[in-house]
């Protein structure tokens, strides 16, 4: 069981010396964010500030959500495919910009819309009919979802790297699970425990200052401001390396998983992680 932790958080630094070496990668799930504002912004005024879903019923609610997760999907493969696309220069040995990213989301355009209808469908489904069971059914719909997450990590890698529609990449992606099974979840299993460690001692560090503050009677309106604003910054910078590193790892970990080619500063940490099974 250590061993497998060992190995979940040596695969999170050797994908952390990736992002070192080309940081510029960020500005992906920076600019996706920030898309992603914009598409929340132009679904919730109208949608809530001006009332347009009164009287909608149930039907008119369910195909706002479905258009606003199509729309949200849309942007979040997008820019992931850019990031994913823009890993695999480095591993080819190239030197990726910006552009490079995006000229490859741009050319996958139709497969990455397609498996944001399919993802939004998904979601719809699953939403509706969480709504309509009991605290077991509820557990059931969060596993299927969970199966659906695991059953599609690869579908970015897929679609950044060949010119398969949105069904054909979510079968490849299966494929390549069944593949490396088991500790090939490693990975993604450390990233979320490193940064939840991150979060919960940012929480608690904010937590702590804000009462130490108040308890010398240094608290005013300023302060709290100024203390909430760093809060802010410092969750937004670990939510976009989280981001970033998930990506990156996804790209290293389709290379592997399809020919068995360790990433440049993976040193063997894939090797020694994955295990493909017959």
């Amino acid at each position: 069981m250590f061993e497998r932790i060992k190995r979940s958080f040596d695969l999170v630094r050797a994908s952390v010396q990736v992002l070192r070496q080309d940081n510029h990668l960020v500005l992906f799930p920076a600019i996706s964010a920030c898309a992603m504002l914009l598409v929340l912004a132009a679904f919730a005024l109208p949608v809530f500030g001006l009332g347009a879903i009164d009287g909608l019923g149930n039907g008119g609610f369910y195909s706002i959500a479905f258009l606003f997760y199509v729309v949200q999907y849309f942007v979040i493969f997008y820019f992931n495919v850019a990031l994913v696309g823009a890993v695999m220069i480095r591993q080819d040995g190239g030197s990726p910009t910006l552009r490079d990213g995006l000229a490859i989301a741009n050319g996958r355009l139709g497969a990455i819309l397609g498996y944001a209808v399919i993802a939004a469908t998904v979601g719809v489904i699953l939403r509706a009919i969480q709504e309509r069971v009991g605290f077991i059914g509820r557990l059931i719909v969060g596993l299927i979802g969970a199966s659906w997450t695991l059953a599609t990590f690869m579908v970015v890698p897929v679609m950044a790297t060949s010119d398969r529609g949105a069904i054909d990449s979510i079968s490849e992606s299966a494929a390549l699970l069944k593949r490396t099974w088991g500790e090939n979840l490693a990975g993604q299993a450390g990233l979320g425990a490193a940064f939840g460690v991150l979060y919960f001692v940012m929480t608690a560090v904010a937590i702590l200052l804000v009462l130490s503050a108040v308890h010398v009677g240094l608290a005013s309106p300023v302060l709290i401001v100024a203390l909430a604003a760093v809060v802010v910054l410092a969750f937004l910078a670990c939510f976009l390396a989280h981001a970033t590193l998930t990506g990156i790892y996804s790209a290293v970990l389709y290379r592997y998983a399809v020919d068995g080619t360790d990433a440049p500063g993976f040193d063997g940490a894939l090797h020694a992680a994955f295990q493909p099974k017959a």
